[in-house]
């Protein structure tokens, strides 16, 4: 990184650090206020958002993109329509800031209790959706944080649309644009410079692939939140009932076949195999899925006609983000929960059953941030969770867990209460 780039992003972490210092008084009605002007005004340039969106849809076509990509990178009006109506689903949940956690009065007579209070300063590096642009600085308004953002050179047009509408109206609100930061230099070399900003950064959250969290994980002096990569399954039980849970599946898997918490992995109890592959190999096809196969699946498909491949360990490792699913055929329960614990990402899985024994057993022993009975995968986010917009989802285990929402913005201070009290 040159002399000039470390300025640069210093420059940036010191006006982030100073314009989070204006959202510490703000009050609740003021914060709704904001949020409001942020929604409203992205509705007034949404022509120029979307144009930029297209611009660099137009490049990443270009570029050869792949077509789960170029779905994430999509932001029509509709999808764009969505996001700000999200902006309202936020402004009516509650601000968690300022709550008492507990409070207690010691036996010396000082009043203790722990506030939600500000993160401060969140570093926030994104790939390939500018839809997260709008959904981070809203989190992190509402939370009285400020928010250094870096998206991926394949939506730089739209992220710098999308960023100067919500810096617009956080000064119409009297506020210091510099609460919402986009770094719009696409160079790799800044995103490392990012990683080590710890005297004004609080917290990073990489939102990307396995490289961008590896690269985190690896270089970062700040606080990282990992997560983001779905590794999911779904174990059909010998007590499930087969004909909906091919419905849960298709959902799981086709619904939106892009995004981390769709499915990747279908694991079938061994007693109910032939019956529910006879269904959900033609629900499948009718869906146009690519099918990968462990051998005694290729054995079934090859009755019934069915083509189908070679599933590996390189498969059942797979993230799809696509019309791509594996299928493989196990023993029992404890079968099922070992195939997870070797290829899951810790993001979301589930058990399709009418076993109140067998679904016990698997929410006890699958160690995930979300694991479900009897339900899609594609639950696991922030709106279908009641959070509002989140800011990831985080498979880790320490301070945050699963779709974040605004909790997971903040930390806490002790606040200690006495009359001119000493220690004795």
């Amino acid at each position: 990184m040159s002399e000039q780039q470390s300025e640069y992003l210093t420059s940036l972490g010191q006006q982030a650090k100073q314009a989070s210092y204006a959202l510490a008084n703000l009050t609740g009605q003021q914060k709704q206020q904001l949020l409001s002007a942020i929604a409203e005004q992205l509705k007034v340039d949404a022509d120029k958002i979307v144009a930029a969106n297209s611009q660099d849809v137009a490049q990443a076509k270009q570029n050869g993109l792949n077509d789960a990509m170029i779905d994430r990178l999509l932001l029509d009006h509709p999808r764009l329509a969505a996001v700000i109506a999200d902006i309202d689903n936020v402004i009516n949940l509650a601000d968690p800031v300022g709550t008492e956690l507990e409070s207690q009065l010691l036996d010396n007579g000082l009043r203790l209790s722990r506030r939600r209070v500000p993160l401060g300063v969140i570093g926030v590096i994104y790939e390939a959706r500018p839809n997260v642009t709008v959904d981070i600085a809203v989190l992190a308004l509402k939370t009285g944080n400020a928010v250094i953002l870096r998206g991926g050179k394949e939506t730089l047009q739209s992220n710098l649309a999308i960023s100067s509408s919500i810096r617009q109206a956080v000064v119409a609100q009297g506020l210091p644009a510099d609460v919402v930061q986009l770094i719009a230099n696409p160079d790799r070399a800044l995103v490392s410079g990012l990683l080590k900003l710890d005297r004004y950064v609080d917290m990073i959250v990489p939102r990307g692939g396995q490289n961008l969290q590896r690269l985190c994980a690896e270089q970062a002096t700040i606080p990282v939140i990992l997560g983001g990569i779905g590794i999911c399954h779904l174990y059909v039980d010998s007590a499930a009932n087969l004909s909906q849970s091919v419905a849960v599946i298709i959902n799981a898997k086709v619904q939106r076949p892009t995004v981390c918490n769709a499915l990747d992995t279908v694991l079938v109890h061994q007693s109910v195999a032939s019956e529910l592959l006879a269904e959900l190999f033609a629900a499948l096809q009718a869906q146009q899925v690519k099918i990968y196969a462990c051998a005694a699946t290729l054995a079934l498909a090859a009755q019934l006609s069915v083509t189908v491949e070679q599933a590996d360990s390189d498969t059942y490792g797979q993230e799809w983000l696509g019309l791509s699913l594996n299928i493989r055929i196990v023993d029992d329960i404890s079968a099922a929960v070992a195939h997870i614990r070797q290829y899951s990402s810790g993001h979301s899985e589930g058990i399709l059953t009418d076993s109140l024994q067998a679904s016990a057993q698997f929410i006890n022993e699958v160690d995930s941030a979300a694991v479900y009975v009897n339900a899609s995968t594609r639950f696991t986010d922030g709106g279908q969770f009641g959070l509002g917009a989140e800011v990831a989802v985080s498979t880790q285990k320490l301070h945050a867990r699963g779709p974040m929402g605004l909790e997971a913005l903040t930390t806490y201070k002790w606040i200690g209460v006495g009359d001119y009290t000493p220690r004795s």
